[in-house]
């Protein structure tokens, strides 16, 4: 029996759930009668204090990175665009590290969140104005200049976390590979905030996406402001990527990853992509993450490692399989 698309949006909610729940269950420490310490709310400090917050930050930055992935492809009209790509999430983290560096921030404040949005829009349309100095955005030209940002903002980032004494400001090594370890209640404010705000944009855009995916000229015929469109899809991905990346570092290969995935179930439409990529995202950080502290516990592994290795293996079979869901048709 066929499934429709609105049952893979139920089954995708719930494994969402039902991974939070086994991320929330365990860990290297053991937590005994799990379920009746879950329904009584600061029962148990391990529960409580360190894997809540955590788990909730994973679902939270997973549709960030999702979405975010949504814009990049979108706003490029480009299948290969995701924020680690276009220089967007190493702009939001020299944003926030240059933040803490003047002392008007600390990690995982909203000053450095700001700072981490600003720094990722600068970044992003720096890509997008160099890749089209001759003419038409190509793929291949996009591609090559986002490698070349994202590798340069890298190794500023990397640069200042070698030179820096502070210790708390040598946290901000951290950002290079991306963890959740230091999620705490005061840090998860500032990622919602700017998460919330631009999915509501990405939401707005997102009937504009589809006709953009035509192409520029396209799209105008159609009635659409192509500047203000993509304007509007590049705030939204520097707000999502922004604050993901400034409060949990960087985390690859989710914002290509999730939007392919979605494509696979519901097809080209932006407005039902913006949903499901969020969910597909939250799935794929939740389980990374849990894996990432128990697979070789008490050391914790790389979330970007595990996120390539969950996520590439399912891209690869699904562009594969069909790989004709990229435009509306």
């Amino acid at each position: 029996m066929k499934i429709g698309k609105r049952s893979f949006f139920v089954i995708n909610f719930l494994l969402v759930i039902f991974a939070g729940l086994i991320a929330l269950s365990v860990g290297p420490t053991k937590i005994d009668g799990f379920f009746s310490q879950l329904i009584q709310p600061g029962s148990n400090e391990i529960l409580w204090q360190i894997r809540f917050p955590r788990v909730i930050a994973a679902v939270i930055v997973g549709a960030a990175l999702g979405v975010a992935g949504l814009m990049a492809q979108g706003a490029s009209n480009n299948a290969l665009a995701e924020p680690s790509i276009l220089g967007t999430a190493s702009g939001a983290a020299l944003g926030a590290v240059i933040a803490i560096l003047l002392g008007l921030a600390q990690v995982g404040s909203i000053a450095a969140i700001v700072s981490g949005v600003i720094g990722a829009l600068l970044a992003t349309t720096l890509t997008l104005k160099i890749a089209s100095l001759r003419g038409n955005l190509s793929s291949f030209a996009l591609i090559i200049v986002g490698i070349a940002v994202s590798a340069t903002l890298t190794a500023l980032v990397g640069l200042a976390s070698a030179i820096i004494t502070q210790p708390d400001a040598r946290s901000i090594s951290f950002w290079n590979f991306g963890s959740l370890a230091l999620i705490t209640y005061e840090n998860l404010a500032g990622v919602i905030a700017t998460t919330f705000i631009g999915m509501l944009i990405a939401w707005k855009v997102a009937p504009n996406l589809d006709r953009l995916s035509l192409g520029d000229e396209t799209a105008f015929h159609l009635g659409v402001n192509v500047t203000r469109t993509r304007l509007l899809a590049l705030v939204a991905l520097s707000l999502l990527a922004g604050g993901a990346v400034s409060t949990v570092g960087i985390i690859a290969f989710i914002g290509l990853a999730a939007p392919h995935i979605a494509r696979f179930i519901y097809g080209p439409k932006h407005r039902l992509l913006v949903i499901e990529s969020a969910l597909i995202g939250s799935l794929i950080l939740v389980i990374a993450d849990t894996l990432a502290r128990t697979l070789a516990a008490p050391n914790e592994l790389s979330i970007g490692l595990l996120t390539s290795l969950l996520g590439a293996p399912i891209l690869v079979a699904l562009v594969s399989f069909r790989n004709n869901v990229w435009r509306v048709q």
